[in-house]
């Protein structure tokens, strides 16, 4: 079975920075993707990053050039460094990655999600 597990989010100050780990209990070198989403009050979930198996990379124009996805199949983890944060980033960030089994003409998907943990950003 593969579990997601997140870590390092906090409270922080505009300005600051963050760094959130993504720990998998299985291979990481499985996923088709691997990303971090948000859920603020009042909006709806947003992708914030995500890296393909390929390696291609994916932001949201709201993050882009403060924030950075990257992975470590050693360590089985990704992550999300978070520069320059704002008040707009406080959300609660989930990790998520997808999956794909099975032969070409009957693959079946698959998804985790971490927990989800608390970034707050104060002015």
């Amino acid at each position: 079975q593969v579990q997601l597990a997140e870590s390092g989010g906090g409270l922080v100050q505009a300005g600051g920075s963050l760094r959130l780990s993504c720990s998998a209990s299985g291979r990481i070198s499985r996923f088709s993707s691997m990303g971090w989403y948000r859920l603020a009050p009042g909006k709806q979930r947003e992708l914030v990053a995500r890296i393909t198996s390929g390696g291609s990379t994916d932001y949201a124009d709201s993050v882009q050039g403060r924030f950075t996805i990257s992975r470590d199949f050693a360590k089985n983890a990704f992550y999300l460094q978070m520069n320059s944060l704002k008040p707009e980033d406080t959300a609660v960030y989930y990790c998520h990655a997808d999956q794909e089994v099975g032969p070409v003409e009957r693959v079946v998907k698959y998804d985790y999600w971490g927990q989800g943990t608390q970034v707050t950003v104060s002015s």
